[in-house]
C-alpha cells in the first residue's frame, strides 16, 4: 500500500529545498469522453463510456523545471539522503539512464523558476517518474488517460471542470486567448474543484497511453482502470491543451496525439530520445498508485519502447 493515510501529503526532495504537493484522488465512476451532441465534440473521444478508477494521488501541478532540471543534471545521485525513503521502490537513483543535456535552451526562453517543464518526450518523462522514485522510495509513474480525465473533471460532465461557458476559461486556464504566446508560472490560475491547478492549458500533459482514435469502443457495461498499450514510439496519448490552443482543445475530454513532426528540427542523427525541439507546448505531471505494483509492472510504467 503507497500511504496509510488517503490524505494529500507533500513529497520533499532531499538535499534540495524543492517539494512535490500531492493530491488524494478518491477512487470512483466517470463517464469517459464526449457525446456526440456536446459542443466540440471530436470521433475519438466516442463513445462516452462507464470507466471505473482506482485511487491514487496527482501532482498538484505540472512538474516544473526546477525539477526537471535536478533529474537532467543528477547532483542528487550521489547524496547521501536525510529523510526516510519509502518502501515501495527499491533502486538506486544512479542505476537509472538519465536524459542528455539539452544543445539548446528547451524552456525557448519562456521561463525556468517556477514555470512548467517542456519540451521532453514520453520516454524522459517517464524515466523522470523512475528516477523520482528511486530517490524517494515512493512509486511515481505518468497518469493514464483515463486518470487524467478523472482528475481533470474533478466530477463534472461539462465541457471544462466548472461548466460549459468558454467564457470563464481565461479564470482557470492559459491558451490562445491570454498566453501572450507563452507558457506561465504553473498554480497562477484557480484550481479545479479537487485542488489540482492547470489542468486545462498552460502546457499540454503526457500520459502513459498508446493514442488509438477509436480507442474508446468497448463491450463493457464499465471499464476498469483502461489503459492502451502499444511499444511504438508515436502516437502516445496527450492531455490539456496548451497556451497555444483554442478553448475546444482544453475541453476535459479532448485528447491530442503525438508526432514525429515534433522532432522536425533536431540535427542529431539519430534524433534525440530525450527531446522534442518542436514542442514547448508540452510537459507532464505525475502520480502514485494508492496500490502500489508489482516491480515487474512499475518496470513497465518506466521503461518504455523506443522503437
Amino acid at each position: 500500500m503507497a500511504q496509510d493515510s488517503d490524505k494529500n501529503y507533500v513529497q520533499k526532495i532531499s538535499g534540495t529545498d524543492k517539494n512535490i504537493d500531492m493530491i488524494f484522488i478518491q477512487e470512483g465512476v466517470f463517464l469517459m469522453g464526449s457525446e456526440e451532441k456536446g459542443w466540440g465534440h471530436k470521433p475519438d473521444e466516442a463513445p462516452a463510456h462507464q470507466v471505473r478508477v482506482s485511487s491514487f494521488w496527482m501532482s498538484e501541478v505540472e512538474i516544473t523545471w526546477d525539477l526537471y532540471n535536478l533529474f537532467v543534471s543528477r547532483d542528487l545521485d550521489a547524496m547521501e539522503t536525510s529523510i526516510v525513503k519509502g518502501k515501495e521502490v527499491q533502486i538506486k537513483p544512479d542505476a537509472v539512464t538519465g536524459a542528455t543535456v539539452p544543445y539548446v535552451d528547451m524552456s525557448f526562453g519562456m521561463g525556468v523558476k517556477s514555470y512548467p517543464a517542456v519540451s521532453m518526450t514520453q520516454l524522459a518523462a517517464a524515466r523522470f517518474c523512475q528516477w523520482l522514485s528511486a530517490l524517494t522510495g515512493n512509486f511515481y509513474r505518468l497518469p493514464t488517460e483515463a486518470e487524467w480525465e478523472y482528475a481533470c473533471r474533478a466530477g463534472s460532465t461539462s465541457s471544462y471542470s466548472y461548466g460549459d461557458d468558454k467564457s470563464w476559461l481565461v479564470e482557470y486556464a492559459w491558451f490562445k486567448k491570454n498566453s501572450r504566446n507563452s507558457s506561465h508560472k504553473v498554480g497562477e490560475k484557480s484550481p479545479n474543484k479537487w485542488g489540482l491547478y492547470d489542468m486545462h492549458g498552460n502546457v499540454a500533459e503526457w500520459t502513459y497511453d498508446h493514442y488509438e482514435e477509436a480507442g474508446y469502443k468497448t463491450s463493457k457495461d464499465i471499464v476498469v482502470d483502461p489503459v492502451i498499450m502499444n511499444p511504438k514510439t508515436y502516437p502516445k496519448a496527450v492531455r490539456g491543451g496548451s497556451w497555444i490552443d483554442d478553448p475546444i482543445d482544453l475541453r476535459s475530454a479532448s485528447r491530442m496525439a503525438s508526432s514525429k513532426k515534433w522532432k522536425m528540427r533536431d540535427p542529431q542523427i539519430p534524433k534525440s530520445l530525450w527531446w522534442h525541439t518542436d514542442a514547448p507546448f508540452v510537459g507532464f505531471r505525475i502520480v502514485r498508485p494508492l496500490k502500489t505494483p508489482s516491480v515487474k509492472e512499475q518496470n513497465k510504467y518506466w521503461n518504455l519502447k523506443t522503437n
